[in-house]
């Protein structure tokens, strides 16, 4: 399958994702979820490669969620069902990533802002370069965190960081976001996929079946509460998104960007 945004390096047993919409600093637009989420399934029943890098362009690993996209944001033709369909584009394109069986490493340039936060927080490790910062604006535009990433972030910094990284909505540079758990690894820039394969060639002397196995088992044991924690966050998200404040931020913002 050939996708326009997002391509596949395989060797097994590793694979390479990278996703590029050649502008926009990346941006998560309707069609790269829908992409993004086709490529994470097509690897849930791969019994060749197991380990998979998750990689945005070199420009940016991904700016978030593009508010200058119509077919996200202009919905008011749409119906009901439609606009809450649109709305979980992203739960389910993270939930995708996160149920592969194979070990996935996000590999992030530059930055990582709101949506590609989300889909990093999905795979099992984090690299960042070491000029990259993450950045958390949700809040700023009248958004909440969605895309099940908050209880995922919680549960790598804590409840007392979370609320510092989503309230603030301060730029985190790579080694507080190393030195607070959110990443895993820095390295040097323009490297972060070669350091991810290198994290994966550690772990894969190792039994495959075993290793899939006990990513499994983990998941299971952390991320026991997470979907009670966020099952409605699309929908919240849709709530808030609507107030008459959470529309003129977003105008602002995206006319900054």
């Amino acid at each position: 399958m050939a996708w326009e945004y997002v391509t596949i390096e395989r060797s097994p047993p590793f694979a390479v994702v990278r996703f590029d919409r050649r502008g926009s600093l990346n941006a998560f637009n309707r069609q790269l979820v829908t992409e993004l989420t086709e490529v994470a399934r097509s690897f849930h029943d791969d019994l060749e490669v197991h380990y998979v890098v998750l990689a945005g362009a070199a420009s940016a690993f991904s700016a978030g969620a593009d508010l200058k996209d119509s077919a996200s944001w202009k919905l008011d033709d749409r119906t009901d069902l439609e606009r809450r369909q649109r709305f979980y584009g992203g739960v389910r394109l993270c939930k995708a990533w996160e149920e592969m069986p194979q070990i996935t490493i996000a590999a992030m340039e530059r930055l990582a802002v709101g949506a590609g936060i989300a889909i990093a927080l999905a795979c099992d490790w984090r690299v960042l370069g070491r000029s990259a910062y993450l950045y958390v604006p949700e809040v700023k535009i009248g958004l909440n965190l969605q895309w099940g990433a908050l209880p995922r972030l919680i549960t790598l910094v804590g409840p007392a960081k979370a609320k510092r990284i989503t309230l603030m909505c301060e730029k985190m540079d790579a080694a507080t976001a190393c030195d607070w758990g959110l990443v895993d690894e820095i390295a040097e820039d323009g490297q972060t996929v070669e350091a991810a394969l290198a994290m994966a060639r550690r772990v894969e002397p190792m039994p495959a079946v075993t290793v899939r196995l006990m990513k499994e088992a983990i998941n299971a044991t952390a991320n026991a509460l997470h979907h009670v924690a966020s099952f409605a966050d699309a929908d919240q998200s849709q709530l808030t998104g609507g107030f008459t404040s959470a529309r003129a931020a977003r105008e602002g913002f995206s006319r900054r960007g």
